[in-house]
């Protein structure tokens, strides 16, 4: 069953409707402290540092060679001029250097993750890729 976002896959877990959901930890954090959810494993590729979160182990200390990271960004249409793609990327790389974001960051449980322009463009292509490798090889998809 294909799902959009953590709250919808939250509700499925806790209305008993799925068994097993991937979503970020961020948002399932909550339940997960209340009693309400388990946790398997986190898709890092190494055991998160926060004290609530040290505990859980990686998909690969438990076998499975998956390291998939949640990417939250923002993306401009293929019409936005040069020189607003470049005001947007420069917002962006001040906002994400600076100690208000950080602590807004800590606050929602989000880890660090700052990339902008063409390195982000080139990391989420190759992670495309890769999630289609892995979900082929799993028989996801054909």
């Amino acid at each position: 069953m294909a799902l959009e976002g953590g709250g919808e896959i939250a509700t499925a877990l806790l209305g008993g409707h799925i068994q097993v959901g991937s979503t970020d930890i961020s948002d399932s954090m909550p339940h997960i402290q209340s009693g309400d959810m388990r946790l398997l494993a986190v898709f890092s590729a190494e055991r998160l540092d926060e004290p609530e979160m040290k505990d859980i182990p990686t998909a690969k200390e438990q076998g499975y060679d998956i390291v998939w990271p949640v990417v939250r960004g923002f993306y401009l249409g293929p019409k936005v001029s040069d020189e607003d793609y470049a005001w947007w990327k420069a917002s962006f790389d001040t906002l994400l250097a600076s100690e208000e974001f950080a602590k807004l960051r800590d606050q929602r449980e989000l880890f660090p993750f700052a990339m902008t322009g063409e390195e982000l463009d080139g990391y989420v292509k190759k992670q495309v890729a890769d999630y289609k490798a892995l979900a082929k090889e799993f028989g996801l998809i054909q």
